[in-house]
């Protein structure tokens, strides 16, 4: 479950947000530190972490963590945009994208 697998990543009390760069050097998208997109901002950390990026190996691995979620995330277009991007760039070839942390101050 979601959860469980949310325990098990790092923590982001340091981290304001993070910001996804695409192919340009504009953000394509922020998960702020908030209720609602925390979880999110863990799970995007953790596979920056440990892949360095945002490409398909590390998308595939962000959608098993998600777990559950991600089912409805493909039964529900536009509900989940967090997990629909990690769909997009494991399933649909879609372009890897950087990570710039914003840490807290």
């Amino acid at each position: 479950m979601f959860a469980d697998n949310l325990k098990s990543l790092p923590k982001v009390s340091h981290l304001d947000a993070i910001q996804l760069i695409g192919e340009g050097s504009e953000p394509v998208a922020t998960i702020e530190n908030k209720p609602g997109q925390a979880g999110s901002l863990a799970v995007y950390n953790h596979l920056a972490q440990v892949f360095g990026a945002i490409n398909a190996e590390a998308a595939k691995r962000g959608l098993e963590i998600y777990a559950e979620h991600t089912e409805d995330a493909r039964l529900n277009a536009g509900k989940h945009p967090n997990i629909d991007r990690l769909i997009a760039i494991a399933e649909a070839d879609a372009p890897a994208l950087r990570v710039k942390h914003v840490f807290a101050v």
